[in-house]
Order: structure tokens, then C-alpha cells, then sequence
């Protein structure tokens, strides 16, 4: 097989005048997925369990965790979405069943100003990672014997921005003296 160079070529040049100054072009931020796994999973079919059955409509509560970390090579980072759902009936306390997933992946991330690595690994990690997390929680539970859960979107933009602010709060109750 013959080597081919597979690069774009670089735009003509533009008419308009720059008067003398160039300017760098800012990159855009690129990431890779390297890779996704299930670090942890359970599901327990409670109802199942005391022998009982689901009437109606689950009350269904999803809490959401999420993590980052860098890993040895550089411009690598593993980040986790930590899903710990719950089914209990409605206006009562049975649980129908729970379910805990933690689900990483491993992304190259280049490009990034490192003001804006932070929110960049918590945002828009997760949201490459969602839709697989939704797909496993819908077959696990419809596995499980009840109809598959179809997570709704998850707003991570919010989610972190409510940590910072819960972050910011406990720093400073921390910081008044009693």
C-alpha cells in the first residue's frame, strides 16, 4: 500500500488586508474517547425480592455524580458519571428496585486553556458519555423485569454550576467563625 498524504490543504489566502500584523489562529479544543467501561454496576429487582408487584407509575429519583481525574500520559483524563437510581411506588416508601452505575471514559483532550479544563472535563465529558449511559440503564432495567427506564437528558452545564455554588457555600460556612 502506497503512503497517502491525507491532510487538507490550507485555504487560499484572503483578500483583505491585514496591514501588516498576523494573527495566530486560536486552535479549537479537540477531544478523543480512547475508551468507555463499566467500572461498577448493580441492579436489584426489590419487588421481586418480598415477592410484591408494581402498581401504576413508579417514583423514579436519579442522582448524579460525576469525577475527573488525570491520568499518567500526558493530555489524558478519566472522568466518571455515577448514576445511583431509585423506583419507589408512588406515595409510599417500597422501593420497586435500584441501580448503581459507575461509567467512565478515557479521553485525550488537547487544546483546552487550563481556566477552562475544569468545566470542559465536566461538561462536555459527560455528554459524550450520556448516551451510552442511557442505553445501559434502558436495557439493565428492562432486563430486570420491569419497562425500560429511558433516562431524560441530563443538563450538565446546571449540574456543575450548582456544585461550584455548593462548593462556594461550604467553603465559606467553613471559613465564618461560630
Amino acid at each position: 500500500m502506497a503512503d497517502t498524504d491525507d491532510t487538507v490543504p490550507a485555504p487560499e489566502a484572503s483578500a483583505a488586508p491585514t496591514n501588516g500584523a498576523t494573527e495566530a489562529q486560536p486552535q479549537m479544543p479537540q477531544m478523543k474517547v480512547l475508551g468507555q467501561f463499566v467500572r461498577d454496576m448493580s441492579f436489584e429487582n426489590v419487588a421481586a425480592q418480598k415477592g410484591k408487584t408494581m402498581d401504576g407509575q413508579p417514583d423514579i429519583n436519579v442522582q448524579v455524580g460525576l469525577d475527573a481525574r488525570k491520568r499518567q500520559q500526558d493530555g489524558q483524563f478519566e472522568v466518571a458519571c455515577k448514576l445511583n437510581i431509585t423506583a419507589k411506588v408512588k406515595g409510599g416508601e417500597d422501593t420497586i428496585f435500584a441501580m448503581e452505575l459507575d461509567y467512565a471514559g478515557i479521553f485525550a483532550i488537547s487544546n483546552v486553556p487550563d481556566n477552562q479544563l475544569h468545566p470542559y472535563l465536566l461538561i462536555e465529558c459527560p455528554r459524550t458519555l450520556f448516551p451510552f449511559l442511557r442505553r445501559i440503564v434502558s436495557d439493565v432495567t428492562r432486563d430486570g423485569g420491569f419497562p425500560p427506564l429511558n433516562l431524560e437528558t441530563i443538563d450538565f452545564v446546571s449540574l456543575y454550576r450548582n456544585e461550584i455554588t455548593r462548593r462556594a457555600q461550604a467553603e465559606a460556612a467553613q471559613a465564618t467563625p461560630s
